[in-house]
């Protein structure tokens, strides 16, 4: 069974650091792009962040480029996505979502990711 479970959500004090992970069962992530997404309470779904397979090329939406970064150990089925600097805006749920196909490069946009986790929630607050 494919599966996607997220971790390492929690509530933080703004300034404060968090690194998600993104872990897989039932089909090797390395193969495929993987999107961070996060929902806002009372806001659609956004792209924050995703990675290319094997090449590993990654994309960035300009409110978190220099604050979030997201990697992959292949070896250990993970994608991370680490989170310095938290802002109370970056308050949130985050999801991670991978392709079912391989890819040239990845998606900023849901458009294409067919798994989803279940989402780990992320509290900025002091």
């Amino acid at each position: 069974q494919v599966q996607l479970v997220e971790s390492g959500g929690g509530l933080v004090q703004p300034g404060g650091s968090l690194t998600l992970s993104c872990t897989a069962s039932g089909f090797s992530l390395g193969y495929y792009a993987i999107g961070w997404f996060r929902q806002a309470p009372g806001k659609e779904r956004e792209g924050v962040s995703c990675i290319s397979d094997f090449e590993s090329g990654t994309w960035y939406a300009d409110s978190v480029k220099g604050r979030f970064t997201i990697s992959r150990d292949n070896a250990q089925n993970t994608v991370y996505l680490r989170i310095n600097n938290l802002e109370p805006e970056d308050t949130a749920v985050y999801y991670c979502a991978s392709t079912s196909s391989r890819i040239i490069g990845c998606y900023p946009s849901e458009n294409g990711y067919t798994h989803w986790g279940q989402g780990t929630q992320v509290t900025v607050s002091s």
